[in-house]
């Protein structure tokens, strides 16, 4: 089978769909499932085997993302679907438009991933407009996208649930992005530390992810403002980019936090990542927007117990409360948790080895099958 994908993001911009699309692409082989793949150019693309790059121009204000021209898109598209058994559409922008054209065009089977709780996040990006409208807004935008296609597929249980309250009828597939095998093979944690000048005794808490106002990382700057009454020693790492970065900087100054916060940026995937999540003692994560959280998971692959809200899409790995402390929804709370497993090592070294053995239950192979079962069940 074939199946093309299109898509308004993918490498070199690092996101959970670019992530995601990667990740299913590698793994859908061993099922015998060969995808292709359409998307914005970035200028400095890696040619990559069965990737049509389409002429892109900047999207103002945001220095990470590219805003494909629709026309050249649009005929990529349709060119590439010609040889393709399935259309999946991964973001619904010009890429739904142009995936679903050529569905129609060509009378093929189309489906989408529904990535992003766009309800939650457009009142961060477009703060003067009422959000009960953009939420409206948002709910029949997605609503008309969804019900024109064959199938939906949603990465949590929270997100079909939000979708079939909008309205949606189309069938609605549970289908998180899984873990390939290379996020568990053990970072350095030891030399990540020595690298970056911590001590190998010091409590390091780590967040990953793009640093961005939904992620709630003020949030997480006031927890560990907190802890640290108690813990002066600890250390907050962020890494990623993203438009926040400049305000939760100066959040941290504001907290007092100092060397106690560090921004460190992007960081490579298969390697500086993995060592990031051995060198910490505990991941903290608190947002509550998102659709999946695949970042735990890569934590708890490492062997690093999260410390997290089970809200949305985090509720589905976090509830079987293996390798994990679910936290309060307000920074005190959080930082009691936090500071109870920081204090307390043996804890700490159960729930590491727990995380890793959950973490292997959400490997790419097994879920890549639920694809490509997925794929054949459709109408041709």
């Amino acid at each position: 089978m074939r199946v093309l994908m299109v898509s308004d993001v993918y490498f070199p911009r690092i996101n959970g769909v670019s992530t995601s699309i990667e990740t299913f692409r590698g793994a859908l082989m061993a099922h015998g499932v060969v995808t292709s793949l359409v998307a914005p150019s970035y200028g400095d693309d890696v040619r990559a085997p069965g990737v049509t790059r389409v002429p892109a121009r900047r999207v103002l204000g945001d220095p990470e993302d590219r805003l494909a021209h629709y026309a050249a898109l649009r005929r990529a598209t349709l060119k590439a679907a010609e040889a393709c058994d399935v259309i999946h559409i991964q973001t619904p922008f010009a890429a739904h438009y142009a995936g679903l054209h050529a569905a129609r065009a060509l009378n093929k089977p189309v489906i989408a991933t529904y990535h992003t709780l766009f309800e939650e996040y457009l009142q961060h990006y477009i703060p003067w407009l009422p959000a009960a409208l953009l939420r409206g807004l948002a709910r029949r935008f997605s609503r008309g996208q969804c019900n024109a296609l064959d199938a939906v597929i949603v990465p949590s249980s929270a997100m079909r649930a939000r979708l079939r309250d909008y309205g949606i009828t189309r069938p609605l597939h549970v289908l998180p992005t899984g873990l390939p095998d290379g996020a568990f093979t053990p970072g350095d944690g030891a030399a990540f530390r020595a690298r970056h000048g911590i001590d190998p005794a010091q409590p390091v808490v780590l967040f990953v992810g793009r640093v961005a106002h939904e992620k709630n990382i003020a949030f997480l700057l006031e927890v560990v403002a907190l802890a640290r009454h108690v813990l002066p020693e600890l250390l907050f790492l962020v890494t990623g980019e993203g438009p926040a970065r400049a305000d939760l900087e100066a959040r941290a100054a504001q907290l007092g936090l100092g060397d106690g916060a560090r921004f460190l940026g992007y960081m490579d995937r298969k390697r500086e990542l993995p060592a990031a999540y051995a060198a910490a003692d505990a991941f903290i994560f608190a947002s509550r927007t998102e659709t999946q959280g695949l970042v735990l998971l890569e934590a708890m692959a490492q062997g690093c117990p999260v410390v997290g809200l089970s809200i949305m899409g985090t509720a589905d790995i976090l509830e079987a409360r293996r390798g994990c402390r679910i936290a309060p929804d307000e920074p005190a709370g959080f930082a009691r948790v936090l500071l109870d497993l920081l204090n307390d090592r043996e804890t700490r070294a159960r729930l590491g080895d727990e995380a890793s053995v959950y973490a292997r239950e959400w490997s790419d192979l097994a879920l890549a099958r639920r694809l490509a079962e997925l794929y054949q069940s459709l109408p041709e």
